[in-house]
């Protein structure tokens, strides 16, 4: 139209100024990915950041040692934790050779082995038929080594009981030998389950594998066991001690020390 003067129709360029401000925020920020931004990763490092601004401080530590999980009852209650330690004590005793079973642990060795796999027979064929065993076969059994074992306790309970009128944790030293003496021998000793000879044969298998076994294990407490013996446990190499004469006494190391190594 005459007299009317047109513009440039093209909109105004944007200024650059803080789009490249905001550019330069971001790379020193290190928030950009392959020119992209990563705006959860920005969101999450500022409220992580409030978060730890008005987060509570931390209690301070105890002077307390943690309890170890090696002196914890996986299976057993205190009454049949008791029985086991006054057992194992008599097949172990305590001499002038070293500590006894009790002092060793053992009884939380058998503890965590009933309950762990073993206890409850977790590689083994537990299916029929079953059928009396010959002698030289072992017993065939329905039950698992835990039930056995609390079958076992409650039978040894249940004979002191009768014949003392007392448990077996209270019986003297001498007392305690007779029962178990038939226990072994199987003699108008009744049990359910598992006869007492059975019983007797793995709570001294136990026994012995809770004293001489890795402490690792819950047995064998600083290492007294392996001490008595010098054995050296779990050595990671012998190269140092090959090449020397005569017995070379070596301090003993359990699985445990590996670990932090």
């Amino acid at each position: 139209m005459p007299g009317l003067k047109l513009g440039n129709s093209r909109k105004p360029a944007r200024s650059k100024e803080p789009d490249e401000s905001r550019r330069k925020f971001l790379k020193a920020s290190g928030m950009t990915l392959g020119g992209l931004v990563v705006g959860s990763v920005f969101g999450g490092v500022l409220t992580d950041s409030l978060e730890k601004k008005h987060a509570p401080a931390p209690a301070p530590a105890s002077s307390k040692p943690e309890a170890s999980l090696q002196d914890a009852l996986m299976f057993f209650n205190q009454e049949q934790f008791k029985m086991t330690e006054a057992a194992v004590e008599r097949i172990y005793p305590e001499d002038e050779n070293g500590p006894g079973a009790k002092a060793l642990g053992v009884a939380f060795f058998i503890d965590h082995q009933l309950a762990g796999p073993w206890g409850y027979n977790a590689r083994d064929y537990m299916m029929g038929p079953f059928v009396q065993a010959q002698a030289t076969q072992g017993e065939q059994s329905r039950l698992k080594r835990n039930e056995m074992f609390t079958l076992g306790l409650e039978g040894l309970k249940s004979y002191c009981q009768q014949k003392y009128q007392k448990a077996f944790t209270e019986l003297e030293a001498q007392q305690q030998d007779e029962v178990l003496t038939a226990m072994e021998k199987g003699d108008k000793f009744p049990m359910r389950g598992v006869t007492s000879s059975s019983f007797f044969k793995m709570l001294r298998n136990l026994t012995i594998e809770g004293v001489y076994a890795d402490p690792l294990y819950g047995g064998n407490r600083n290492m007294n066991g392996w001490k008595m013996r010098k054995f050296p446990g779990n050595q990671m190499s012998y190269a140092q001690q090959i090449t020397k004469e005569g017995l070379v006494q070596i301090q003993p190391k359990s699985l445990q020390a590996h670990m932090s190594e």
